[in-house]
């Protein structure tokens, strides 16, 4: 397909036209509310996996900004590069996106919002000198490179990094009409409902477009293979789908288990296919930069071993329960990793960390908070009580604890030994602390 801007005298009226059409498309969107808020003097990032609300984020800022008087919809230039009219835009024509805003209002500044801009390679220094020219600037993308160290110097400290991830369970809650307040679980009717609605969260996840549809499961293999075959193997041009198929199993496989790379390596061999080391390395960090999984380090590791032995998991339940059958105990593991992550990512640093050394095999642990998760189905067999209270007991021996819990998916109890208190608490309710 040619670039639109190969014949600038004719197309610059499709780009007005584009212009005019999202503009008209926005005013006319009806949001539920998502806890996002944004600073009018601030240009910020929005990255994560697809479809978890990015745009849907700068709909919202466009609209509470209408809302409040400060700007009128015809003061908002917004482009998608997923748009096939966009599909072959080069970085040094982005610039005439200005241009034909500023044929159709006048010369004016727009507030911009360029979304999937990753699709355009070089897109950072085009972003970097609107703010540096005093835009209010909002991007998205699917692509952790956007965090990279070489896209952080472009742009030199001008914007805020935010991670969206697909709804929480607060949101779930909220899109249903359920709003649990600060002594909701005294409330039966309002227990009643948090309870009710929880499975399907639980198994189906936080994308929002499944939340009224009945074959939620063929939605999310679709985003699945979108994902796979559009960011990862067409973008880094892999020529062997079916081994990057059989890693992204075996890592659904492998939660909850600390994994080495070398070992994938070996369970995949071992069913005929011949892969690297290396190559495994690379696929693991395709899978990350597309947001598909994350990973964290053991705390107990060197830094030498803290990034080829990590601990895995999926952006979202959905997508991880497409690879089970009764994986139960995998969901809830899943789940409460996401929760931590998104209390306490960071794009800059590791925030949580899980630990093994010795006898303590650790799921989850915070430093900030001096906090330590277990996440445990059941704890009714004393074989999965001993083991579970018996680690953390012998964490806190040596790093002191402010906060020691047990998320399970029905059971509640206080626990108190050796002079600690272990919280043992429904996953439902405490991923609305």
């Amino acid at each position: 397909m040619q670039s639109i801007f190969q014949n600038i005298a004719m197309n610059k009226n499709i780009v007005k036209a584009v212009i005019k059409e999202k503009q008209q498309e926005i005013s006319l969107l009806n949001l539920v509310y998502r806890p996002f808020s944004y600073e009018d003097n601030a240009c910020y990032v929005n990255v994560g996996i697809r479809r978890a609300g990015k745009s849907y984020l700068l709909y919202q800022d466009i609209q509470e900004k209408i809302s409040a008087g400060q700007i009128g919809i015809e003061d908002c230039l917004f482009v998608n590069f997923e748009d096939e009219r966009f599909a072959d835009i080069k970085a040094d024509e982005l610039n005439l996106l200005i241009e034909c805003y500023q044929e159709l209002f006048g010369p004016k500044k727009p507030w911009i919002y360029l979304d999937e801009i990753q699709n355009v390679e070089g897109w950072e220094k085009f972003v970097r000198r609107l703010a540096d020219s005093k835009y209010r600037v909002m991007v998205t993308g699917s692509n952790a490179k956007m965090l990279s160290n070489q896209v952080a110097t472009t742009l030199g400290g001008r914007f805020i990094v935010r991670e969206v991830l697909p709804f929480s369970w607060r949101e779930y809650l909220s899109y249903h009409g359920v709003f649990p307040d600060q002594n909701w679980e005294f409330d039966l009717e309002t227990r009643l409902q948090v309870r009710r609605l929880f499975d399907d969260y639980f198994y189906f996840g936080g994308f929002a477009e499944t939340f009224n549809l009945i074959g939620k499961r063929e939605w999310l293999n679709s985003l699945y293979q979108k994902i796979l075959m559009g960011d990862i193997i067409t973008r880094n041009s892999i020529r062997n789908e079916r081994q990057l198929r059989l890693l992204t199993r075996k890592v659904a496989d492998n939660v909850m288990q600390a994994t080495a790379i070398s070992r994938f390596g070996n369970i995949i061999k071992s069913i005929g296919e011949n892969i690297s080391t290396p190559t495994i390395k690379d696929y693991l960090q395709y899978l990350e930069e597309s947001y598909l999984i994350f990973s964290f380090p053991n705390y107990a590791s060197p830094v030498s071993e803290q990034e080829t032995l990590r601990k895995r998991y999926f952006m979202d339940n959905g997508l991880l329960n497409l690879f089970m059958f009764e994986g139960e105990a995998k969901l809830l593991e899943n789940l409460v990793a996401l929760h931590l992550r998104r209390n306490y990512w960071n794009p800059d640093e590791p925030m949580m960390f899980y630990y093994k050394h010795g006898n303590v095999d650790l799921d989850f642990y915070i430093p900030e908070a001096k906090m330590a998760v277990q996440a445990s189905y059941s704890i009714q067999k004393d074989e999965t009580r001993t083991r579970e209270v018996n680690t953390l007991v012998d964490f806190n021996k040596v790093f002191k604890l402010n906060k020691a819990v047990i998320v399970t998916y029905d059971e509640e109890e206080t626990i108190e030994k050796d002079g600690m208190t272990i919280e043992v608490i429904p996953i439902w309710k405490w991923l609305l602390r």
